[in-house]
């Protein structure tokens, strides 16, 4: 079988996008998070409840539509630790969030295990083919036969770099990662702002989660993530704000992960500790170039106190 087959292509472009868009989403939220000041260190764990959470509501009603919302849902009420600690009471942001990863990790373990690993059920499929696109060779089958909820999260990450970009509410949420004095000068409410910025970072981490268990793996296993939330953030800092360049980033990582499919398909034998380390030496080398050129939000990781100086 050829590497450029129609087949072989289709299957490495599907790999890359079911690969990418867990990390896409749990990016975007972490954007809005730090963009807004706030530091979620917490995104593995809070990725974790999102796929737990997603992969229970969906098996419970046989529908990967009221899975995805579970998963939104888990990842919301697993934010409201860093809401609640972080964000009104001005607790340490790298404290609460490093627990939050651990609480994640732990809890979704022992639940899954308790409830499901002897019995392990999986997702059912969910897949719409998009009529005359789907039949195009390679990308019909790869892009345009894919689930529904892509395309809803797709329209969401298109809103979401909109709203940041051109809209009120996306410069109060710099504004509040920026000078937090200067929002609340101007008549606005840093505290409502930066809890808004925590809420939506829960809804898309766990969307990024639910994806990952319901449309990319089709189940749940302890500790799935396997460090994802924490590329999210890197690729979250080295993308100064911008979904465009989540989106580039995110993608290279994708391709690192997905490429062993290919290369399975045409019979080359590569050991798979290659294929597991070559994301991460992606993601590293990309740090190295680009690290000097992050920006972070002067704010980021302060609590803010309205009249302290």
């Amino acid at each position: 079988m050829s590497l450029l087959s129609a087949s072989v292509l289709a299957a490495f472009l599907t790999a890359i996008i079911v690969q990418t868009m867990p990390l896409i989403l749990a990016a975007i939220g972490e954007t809005i998070g730090e963009q807004s000041g706030v530091l979620n260190l917490g995104i593995e764990g809070v990725m974790l409840v999102g796929a737990y959470s997603g992969y229970v509501a969906a098996i419970s009603s046989g529908s990967p539509w009221i899975g995805m919302l579970g998963g939104i849902a888990g990842g919301v009420v697993a934010n409201l630790l860093l809401l609640v600690l972080n964000v009104w009471l001005g607790l340490n942001q790298i404290v609460i969030g490093l627990a939050i990863t651990i609480m994640g990790e732990g809890l979704t373990s022992v639940l899954y295990l308790q409830n499901y690993s002897k019995h392990p059920q999986s997702v059912p499929g969910s897949s719409w083919a998009i009529p005359g696109l789907s039949d195009l060779p390679v990308v019909g089958p790869s892009l345009f036969r894919q689930s529904g909820i892509f395309w809803v999260l797709l329209i969401a990450m298109v809103a979401i770099a909109f709203l940041l970009s051109r809209t009120n509410w996306g410069l109060s949420i710099r504004a509040a990662g920026q000078k937090p004095s200067s929002l609340d000068a101007a008549g606005g409410n840093v505290l409502r702002t930066r809890s808004s910025a925590v809420l939506l970072n829960g809804a898309f981490v766990g969307a990024g989660g639910a994806f990952l268990s319901i449309l990319t793996t089709g189940t749940f296993t302890a500790f799935m993530t396997g460090g994802l939330g924490f590329v999210a953030i890197v690729i979250t800092m080295l993308s100064r704000g911008k979904v465009t360049w989540i989106v580039i980033t995110s993608l290279l990582y994708g391709i690192a992960v997905a490429i062993k499919n290919p290369l399975q398909l045409i019979g080359v034998s590569v050991p798979a500790d290659v294929f597991q380390m070559l994301p991460f030496i992606v993601v590293m080398v990309t740090l190295i170039l680009f690290a000097r050129s992050s920006i972070v939000p002067p704010a980021l990781g302060s609590p803010y106190t309205r009249g302290a100086r």
